[in-house]
């Protein structure tokens, strides 16, 4: 409504949020998901959400990195969980971040204790 208010009148828009920090994901959206989880919020700030989907982004930039060499390895093309689940579980500090996370259809990192190893013996 706004929009087409501004363009009745002949003004134009200036550039979002989201172009002027260069970010793929929404700011205004992050915004306006904050404010409706705390009312009582007051966003003094305008870096709040800027930083927020900064972070968001970067996260999901990372994971999905990691994921997409995990299925290479792999030789797939496309991004299942399992490489999601490999990818979180083969990284320190994702595993550090997202350890207690359950992913679906993820499966288990393989690992064979070493108890279980059949033990070495010297021939002479």
């Amino acid at each position: 409504m706004a929009k087409m208010r501004a363009m009745q009148k002949g003004g134009k828009r200036g550039p979002t949020l989201q172009k002027k920090t260069g970010l793929v994901f929404p700011v205004f959206l992050f915004k306006k998901n904050m404010k409706k989880m705390n009312q009582n919020l007051k966003l003094k700030t305008v870096g709040t959400p800027i930083y927020m989907t900064a972070v968001v982004e970067y996260l999901c930039a990372e994971v999905l990195e990691l994921a997409g060499n995990a299925a290479t390895d792999n030789k797939k093309r496309r991004i299942i969980p399992r490489h999601i689940q490999l990818a979180i579980g083969n990284d320190d500090e994702m595993s550090k971040l997202l350890g207690d996370v359950t992913i679906a259809q993820g499966g288990v990192l393989p690992c064979i204790h070493s108890v279980l190893l059949p033990k070495k013996t010297l021939d002479k």
